[in-house]
């Protein structure tokens, strides 16, 4: 560690997530200055770590993404400060009488909850590195900076769980979390090779932890309820999730848990079949393809559906719901659901005709379909942000679902799937895993999920449209087309690009504006924070070798709420 130069110590990447840390802190109210503090431990621990890992190969049986740096600063920072912007925001609300002290409480929860996944799963990497440094004092300072990072840090979560009541509960609650990140992101690195970062798998597994968590805490909830006739203390912290939330909740993550016993269903099969066909491919196939249509169906229609009325009291079958849902509004939503395919026909058709016969490379190619969101999204998030909350969960389902298929080659659809896809990779994408589709379709839905309920900057929902749709799109095309000067001597990103994608966000959100001035909240968000926004997550797209589309949304985000 000592021997790192300052020139290797501060590149451009770390450089811009710096920035968007610093100004996050400089928003900080007092009453969040303990959540800061953790914050700047975390960043710390984890560029001491990120250091450690690029300089280190006691890690080489983790097989990362090629071309890709280690990307664990940001990987380890992003949730936590986007956590921590939701709670500066959540706190003017509450300043102004606008959410209730519970629901302050539980999203800190959570932001704790995010600290202690990201900062254990650090010290799990920070063991691993250990063992394989340049001396013996460089071990040593290693092992003291690493412990005094333990110190503080469990030391700061101590202070939190006093704050209050509960504090076991609480330092439970976010043992259980760090627990979780490691075994899932281990989980992740040995299951697809080659697939992504540490930091993208850092990323990736803390969100869905804390999403599990989510959909455990619900469920605790009602059985505790249901046994006592009680409430369970520590949901005191909770709120009431609206019915799509859940809805979505369920679908996804029952998707997710289906994978584990799809594997085993599957694998049994397999078995069968070898015994009892004699080598009769075609037969074992379609049985594989019976199997997994008819639990893909148990679950999708008695499994899922019976966890959500468990949990919320639907008055009737959650599917029997979204019928009604869409049919409150037929004309405008069904003519919406219309234009979309109407929209995805004609362009992918495009495309695909396109990326067959055409020598474009695929990175342009691609930015087609950010354009896409655009053209499908902006007009939704205006007209109809509650059924486009709902048909984000119904794309991710879909997108998941047919991933499922393409991965274990389920028949007759799983090589089609496969070969269609792989018309749209590029090099960030492999056989094993297609990320890049279910990235754009997050980046530009969590921004507008995160944005339900109080919200006193109009521009927080447009966060994954303006910034991926327009933005990334537009900086890839200029940049490709005219830009001279690059940002380092290694990577393709130019500043002409960089500063074509910062001012096509900015003139989306002058276009913007009008609608904004109708709300009533336009006055709330100034032309110095927009542009520090916009710069901010335009030089993050410049500088990072990680996958934008999972980034660039959440930074941008994080800084419009401030």
């Amino acid at each position: 560690m000592a021997a790192v130069s300052f020139s290797q110590l501060l590149n451009g990447e770390r450089a811009v997530v710096t920035l968007f840390i610093v100004i996050v802190l400089f928003s900080l109210p007092l009453s969040l200055l303990l959540h800061g503090v953790a914050l700047s431990l975390l960043a710390i621990f984890a560029l001491s770590v990120e250091v450690r890992v690029e300089t280190s190969t006691s890690l080489s049986q983790f097989k990362t993404r090629a071309g890709a740096s280690s990307g664990i600063l940001l990987g380890a920072v992003t949730l936590p400060t986007f956590m921590l912007s939701k709670l500066i925001q959540q706190s003017r609300a509450f300043s102004l009488h606008q959410v209730h002290h519970g629901e302050l409480n539980y999203l800190a929860l959570q932001y704790w909850a995010a600290f202690g996944s990201c900062f254990t799963v650090l010290m799990v990497l920070c063991l691993f590195t250990l063992d394989n440094t340049r001396s013996h004092s460089c071990e040593a300072w290693n092992s003291k900076f690493g412990l005094v990072c333990f110190v503080i840090g469990a030391a700061l979560l101590f202070l939190y769980s006093t704050i209050g009541v509960h504090a076991i509960w609480k330092l439970l609650w976010v043992f259980f979390h760090g627990f979780a990140a490691v075994k899932l992101v281990q989980h992740l690195l040995n299951a697809f090779p080659s697939c992504v970062s540490f930091g993208e798998a850092l990323l990736v597994t803390v969100g869905l932890v804390l999403y599990f968590g989510d959909m455990l805490a619900n469920t605790i909830e009602k059985l505790y309820g249901y046994m006592t006739s009680s409430e369970l203390v520590f949901m005191q912290y909770g709120f009431r999730r609206s019915e799509i939330g859940i809805i979505i909740q369920g679908l996804l993550l029952g998707l997710l848990l289906y994978l584990v016993v799809l594997k085993y269903l599957l694998h049994g099969w397999d078995g069968f079949s070898r015994s009892t066909y004699s080598g009769a491919r075609i037969c074992s196939e379609k049985g594989k393809s019976l199997i997994f249509f008819a639990s893909l169906g148990f679950l999708i229609v008695v499994i899922i559906p019976s966890w959500m009325q468990f949990v919320q009291d639907f008055d009737m079958h959650p599917l029997l719901w979204v019928v009604r849902f869409v049919f409150r509004e037929p004309v405008k939503r069904l003519s919406l659901c219309l234009y979309w395919v109407c929209v995805i026909y004609l362009s992918v058709l495009r495309f695909y005709n396109i990326s067959k016969n055409s020598k474009i490379e695929r990175i342009l190619l691609r930015k087609y379909y950010h354009l896409m969101a655009v053209l499908m999204f902006l007009p939704a998030v205006i007209l109809q942000p509650k059924f486009l909350d709902l048909a984000f969960g119904a794309a991710l389902a879909v997108f998941l679902t047919l991933e499922i298929i393409r991965v274990w080659r389920i028949w007759p659809l799983g090589q089609l799937v496969h070969e269609f896809m792989n018309a749209f990779t590029d090099h960030r994408d492999s056989d094993l895993l297609i990320v890049s589709h279910f990235s754009l379709l997050l980046g530009c839905a969590l921004p507008i999920w995160m944005s339900s309920g109080y919200n006193d900057r109009p521009l927080a929902p447009f966060a994954g449209i303006l910034s991926l749709g327009i933005g990334d799109t537009m900086a890839s095309m200029v940049g490709h087309k005219y830009g001279v000067l690059r940002w380092s001597k290694t990577g393709k990103k130019t500043i002409e690009g960089t500063a074509a994608g910062i001012t096509s966000v900015l003139a989306a959100c002058s276009v913007l504006f009008p609608h904004l001035a109708s709300t009533g909240y336009f006055l709330t968000e100034h032309w110095i924070s927009l542009l520090l926004a916009v710069t901010v997550s335009g030089l993050l797209e410049a500088y990072t070798a990680q996958l934008d589309n999972a980034f660039i949304p959440l930074v941008f985000y994080s800084l419009l709420c401030l």
